[in-house]
């Protein structure tokens, strides 16, 4: 088993696999780490602190289109989170290619895919302004299109709902409300990260934030070592 972690600015991930049961190797190359993802010279993979624009940008040499998931545990709820990448998901096309990617990942680890749609208001907002509209249709749009194959409703804004109904994926509007969301969770306390889930690679790669904590890392790490012992058990 070899897992392999990236070193940036934020030495927590140092400090996380120190604390760790399993062997961890450790690079501070955004280049060589991608390289590694790239040759599959590793079970799994843990972003760490590296800059997440260059490991991408030279991801996508070979994957197109690639999405992050945040694995996130609320009041012992647990549940994925995307798009969390800044510039992923604004498409209708690619939150149907997320929806598709998501299902199959949530059932490759056991998980029965309840997704949850989130739009820009609540359906009586409709007519406040174009963007709401705009963001309301889509999610409207979304549902209609994928319910049939895959078990998905639209909350409208309503996070709290889908939390409630124990929704295990969470689709938000777009890449920035998403990483919004994850770090009002996250930073301020309400919620744990796992670290994310790469989505449309082959290899097993968990991102994570630069301002993560030592705690927040070694959960990442525990959470790439146990994907990587699934892939290994198939």
């Amino acid at each position: 088993m070899k897992i392999v972690a990236g070193v940036g600015e934020n030495k927590n991930i140092v400090e996380a696999a120190h604390q760790v049961e399993f062997p961890v190797f450790l690079t501070d190359s955004e280049e060589k780490f991608a390289e590694l993802i790239l040759n599959e010279e590793a079970d799994a993979f843990v972003r760490g602190s590296l800059e997440a624009s260059i490991v991408m940008a030279e991801l996508k040499h070979k994957y197109e289109n690639i999405y992050r998931a945040a694995f996130l545990e609320v009041n012992e709820h647990k549940f994925f989170l995307a798009p969390v990448g800044i510039d992923e998901g604004d498409l209708l096309s690619q939150k149907i290619q997320i929806i598709e990617l998501a299902t199959e990942f949530l059932k490759k680890i056991g998980m029965n895919p309840k997704i949850a749609v989130l739009s820009g208001g609540r359906s009586q907002d409709v007519g406040r302004s174009r963007k709401i509209d705009e963001s309301i249709a889509q999610g409207e749009s979304l549902t209609r299109i994928t319910r049939d194959k895959y078990s998905v409703k639209h909350y409208y804004i309503s996070i709290e709902n889908a939390i409630a109904d124990h929704a295990n994926f969470i689709l938000a509007p777009d890449g920035i409300s998403g990483n919004l969301i994850f770090r009002s969770l996250v930073f301020l306390d309400s919620g744990k990260s796992h670290g994310a889930i790469t989505l449309g690679i082959r290899q097993i790669l968990v991102d994570t934030s630069r301002s993560q904590n030592v705690e927040g890392y070694v959960r990442a790490l525990k959470f790439a070592k146990s994907l990587a012992d699934l892939r290994i058990k198939e």
